[in-house]
This record gives structure tokens, sequence and C-alpha cells, in this order.
């Protein structure tokens, strides 16, 4: 069965009807028309579900519903070419597009991260936080030095970011393309990708492209489900901001994200 939104008709509907009815989630009569009454009921069953509650069926809910045997998203990774992305990082060297891309997604396959919001959150994250599309580590500054104090002292003793000695903040800054910061960051993700304790006692292997690019999607798998929720309404700022925790480079991620919005396929 393919996905169903508000507006459709037919058998296919119908059958959504009464898969909610059996629910106890109640649409009104089977008659095949996605209205107000069906949408409504699909968003309480989504709900009771812990399903993203979009008032859409697709594979996930349909699958809940015992309606798809298969709950995987539509990917968009196919369509994910250099030069739709080129257009989405206007001045970003087309060579380093054409190197970086391939690990990236590879790492969203990974983490079956291959629906359309989260690759678009992903290459947005991206020209957000290293708009030449290579992984980078974070360079000094006011936010992460004190005057006069050694490089990233600011970070030394920032229990959220599992730090707490000397040294911890310049060790543990921003790297990769997410720039992963702070040694719980290091810690929670490089065991998320099957490297142990490696990223913890050699930190700079998040700057290597294909660790790099699974680090961005272990770091967004994390927070998917609120990510999703904030896209669904179109606040690209707190979407941003549960990535950064801020809004530093909000205007790079917005116009990427709408950009990518324009002209990949799909929803």
């Amino acid at each position: 069965m393919n996905t169903l939104s508000p507006g459709a008709a037919g058998d296919d509907v119908a059958k959504l009807q009464t898969a909610l009815s059996a629910q106890g989630f109640l649409p009104g009569a089977a008659d095949g028309q996605f209205g107000p009454a069906t949408e409504a009921a699909l968003l309480a069953f989504q709900k009771s579900r812990g399903l993203l509650a979009d008032g859409v069926a697709g594979p996930l809910t349909l699958s809940a519903l015992g309606l798809a045997e298969n709950a995987g998203l539509p990917s968009v990774i196919p369509d994910v070419t250099v030069d739709r992305v080129c257009t989405m990082f206007p001045v970003t060297p087309r060579a380093n597009i054409q190197t970086n891309l391939p690990p990236v997604l590879d790492g969203l396959v990974g983490a079956a991260l291959q629906d359309k919001p989260m690759v678009l959150m992903a290459l947005a994250t991206i020209r957000a936080e290293t708009e030449g599309f290579v992984p980078i580590s974070e360079g000094q500054s006011r936010y992460n030095t004190s005057p006069g104090g050694h490089p990233f002292d600011l970070y030394d003793r920032r229990a959220d970011l599992g730090n707490s000695q000397p040294g911890d903040g310049e060790k543990y800054r921003g790297r990769g393309f997410v720039q992963l910061t702070g040694k719980a960051n290091y810690q929670q993700h490089g065991l998320a990708i099957g490297l142990g304790d490696q990223l913890v006692s050699n930190p700079d292997l998040a700057n290597d492209p294909i660790i790099a690019g699974r680090l961005l999607a272990s770091f967004l798998k994390a927070k998917e489900r609120p990510i999703k929720e904030a896209l669904l309404d179109g606040d690209l700022r707190t979407a941003r901001r549960l990535v950064n925790g801020g809004s530093n480079g909000l205007d790079r991620f917005t116009d990427c994200y709408q950009r990518g919005d324009k002209i990949l396929p799909g929803t």
C-alpha cells in the first residue's frame, strides 16, 4: 500500500479507515475518503504508538496498522547527486563535494536516515558547520577560549559535555562534519559506530571522512524524533538548535535546507 495523505480516496483509504476503527480510533464511515475525521483518527493513533504525528499514513504507520510489511521510509539517497548538492552549497568547491559526499551518504544509509527530511538535515548541518564540505577541527574563539587562557579552556569544566579537567576542552573540541564536541559525545558516538574507546583515546579520528560521515549520522539519529517534529512544523531554528545548541550558522543551514527541499523529489 502506498503512502496515504489527506485528500486521498479509494479502496486503500477504506482499508486504512477499517484498520483505524479496529484499533479503537474511529474515523467515521469507511467511505474511502481521507477527510478531517480520518486525519484526526490517524493522528490519535500515531500519538498512541509513539509515531511521528504528521497525519500521513506512511510506511511506519501502515506497518503499525498491519497494512504493510515493509516499514522502511522512502529513500532519496539515489537522488542526492553531486550536481544537486553543489546547488545547495553554492560557494563550496565541487571537488570537495565529489570526495566527501559518498562517505556522508554511506553514513546516513547505515543509520537508516534515508528519508528526505533527515538527508536535508544532514546536508544543511554540514553547510552550517563546515561549508567547505570537509571534516575540520574547531578553531579558537571567544566562545571557547578565555582572554589569556589556554586554548579551549572554557570547555575544560563543561560537565554537560563530559569534560572534567584541564586539557579536555582542547582534546575534545569540535571535529568532523557535525563538530562533535565534548568527551561524553566522543564516548557515546564512538561506541555507537563501532569504534569502542578509540575515539576517546584518538579524537582526531573524527576528522577522517568515513568516520566523520558515520558520526554525523549517529548524532542526528540520536535526536531524530525531536528533529523531525521541528521540521514537520517548519521550525528550522529549533531543528538547528537541537544540533548546535544555538543558532550559529542558521542562515547557511536554512538556505541549504530550502534549496534542497526544492530540488530533491519527495516530501
